[in-house]
């Protein structure tokens, strides 16, 4: 049996990291307030919540990295001493990913015992930025997000005693792996400090337009005006392929673990700090899956990418896995998403035996007699509602999204980890 690489979730809060080791995770990666990327997003804003992350995944058995990738200003360089300190006075995290040479050089003259891994906010595309971050006691890469196999293999035949790691799912920045300023531009909230309003994403619309009584516009000169900033005009370049905008198709990798894997790399990383429980449970039991079959030689099974299908994304693709991806890479339509199939439903909150009822906390509507799965670690079970009731236990028809609970009748107790989604007839959708 080959050597599994190491299978890094996203943490966005202590539930979502429990779930994240339920579902197969190895190690997650969690933020801390002020030096964190996920500033707005940020389940960790107590240290004691980071002190109980750490306890509870060495109880398992599994790891903590700590995320401080932010590009500092000086207000923060002087505090990021302290504040290390008051981590490792609480806790031991086994690695902490960072980016600002700065803030690395303080790790290393305050802290020389502590593990550090480079963020891919550093952009290392080569052995040569590798080797230099090796020689500042970096025991890990977390390679830019625009480098291909063929890169990561080269990277790691000339240093094979450093770790790689590379990302293999989630969403794709269109500018290099994060490094923007579109956010900061529009709004003054800065994705280098951790505060990014996604403003890739927003809804924009192109126009034609002139500035004022005296400008004549050049020909097939366009602009994009943004739906919550009426009159504000960007200028923007089109061909005669359509406008290519800022909204990227998501990465998906999991049919090539085995080419990562030989190329060297020893931890395939998981976006989405922000995203829900169940996109982090499926996308970790896919990935999980896929990782056990991959150790022992099996052919890619086509039915780790359900799980996968079943999460929301704006499309899918290989990103730079195998060169530059193009057009392939943007996102035109999501209509077609296989997500649509399916909705998160909600949490299995408990389960009484005596009257064989699961406790659910909602998280979209609950219908009787609507076609519903239950997805655990070891598997996904169909269910049809039958009996609902409220949290008064009385029986309703429907239950809506956002209520403290609900309960529906169900043979036997599926245990501490389980998510209710409801499959759906995508042809009514």
């Amino acid at each position: 049996m080959k050597n599994k690489p190491e299978l890094l979730l996203p943490a966005g809060d202590l539930e979502k990291m429990r779930f994240a080791f339920a579902f197969g995770a190895d190690a997650v990666y969690l933020g801390i307030p002020r030096f964190s990327l996920r500033a707005r997003e940020n389940g960790f804003k107590d240290l004691s919540q980071v002190a109980e992350a750490v306890a509870y995944a060495h109880k398992l058995g599994k790891k903590i990295y700590v995320t401080a990738n932010i590009f500092a200003h000086n207000s923060k360089v002087d505090v990021f001493v302290k504040y290390v300190s008051e981590v490792l006075s609480l806790c031991r995290p086994d690695a902490w990913i960072l980016s600002d040479p700065g803030l690395i050089m303080f790790m290393r003259d305050n802290f020389p015992s502590e593990v550090i891994h480079i963020s891919v906010q550093s952009n290392v595309l080569n052995h040569a930025s590798a080797k230099f971050w090796q020689k500042t006691g970096a025991s890990r890469i977390i390679l830019s997000r625009e480098i291909s196999i063929a890169e990561m293999k080269v990277i790691h035949d000339a240093l094979p005693d450093l770790e790689l790691e590379s990302f293999v799912h989630g969403a794709v920045c269109i500018a290099y792996s994060g490094r923007c300023l579109i956010s900061n531009y529009l709004t003054h909230r800065d994705s280098n400090q951790g505060v990014c309003t996604n403003s890739c994403r927003w809804q924009y619309k192109m126009t034609k337009t002139k500035h004022g009584d005296d400008y004549v516009p050049l020909k097939d000169e366009f602009f994009l005006e943004e739906s919550e900033r009426k009159g504000m005009l960007f200028p923007i370049d089109e061909d005669e392929s359509g406008t290519y905008l800022m909204n990227a198709k998501d990465l998906c990798a999991i049919k090539r673990l085995n080419e990562l894997r030989d190329a060297g790399i020893s931890a395939f990383k998981v976006e989405g700090r922000s995203k829900t429980v169940y996109y982090v449970a499926m996308i970790a039991r896919a990935y999980r899956r896929a990782i056990d079959d991959m150790a022992q030689d099996l052919p890619f099974n086509a039915e780790h990418m359900q799980d996968i299908l079943a999460t929301s994304s704006r499309g899918l693709n290989e990103g730079f896995l195998h060169g530059d991806p193009g057009a392939s890479a943007l996102e035109y339509d999501t209509s077609n998403s296989a997500s649509l199939a399916f909705r998160f439903s909600g949490i299995v909150r408990g389960y009484d035996n005596d009257k064989k009822w699961l406790k659910i906390e909602p998280r979209n509507p609950i219908k009787i007699n609507r076609m519903y799965e239950l997805c655990t670690p070891g598997g996904t079970v169909p269910v049809v509602v039958k009996e609902l009731f409220n949290d008064k236990c009385r029986p309703v028809a429907d239950i809506h999204g956002g209520v403290d609970c609900c309960w529906l009748a169900y043979g036997k107790d599926p245990g501490a980890f389980a998510i209710l989604r409801e499959k759906l007839d995508v042809a009514a959708v």
